[in-house]
């Protein structure tokens, strides 16, 4: 199984910048082991299971939850069963794609 997660979270009461802390969350996630992609909106992990990528949400909250009163989070899931690899699978699909369009 490939579970896919888009996740931004961020303390909303620390002020306009908030890449010291998504710095704190990236790290935390690179010591994991998880394969993830850091993207100027979100951040996109990949785990075998559900309960994989909700423990980095946990885990996420955790690194974050000493510097602010409020966390704000969104996120969003693509779970496919009998796939792996989709963090790159899905991007090279989409780029051979458009290299068939490109020599018709």
């Amino acid at each position: 199984m490939s579970v896919l997660l888009e996740f931004s979270m961020f303390p909303t009461d620390v002020g306009e910048s908030k890449s010291k802390y998504v710095s704190k969350i990236i790290d935390m996630i690179d010591q994991s082991g998880v394969k993830y992609k850091l993207t100027p909106m979100s951040t996109v992990i990949e785990t075998d299971t559900i309960d994989e990528a909700l423990q980095i949400i946990k885990k996420a909250y955790e690194v974050l939850e000493p510097y602010s009163n409020r966390v704000y989070s969104s996120l969003k899931f693509d779970i496919r069963k009998g796939k792996k690899n989709r963090l790159k699978a899905k991007i090279a699909s989409v780029e051979k794609q458009l290299k068939k369009e490109v020599k018709q």
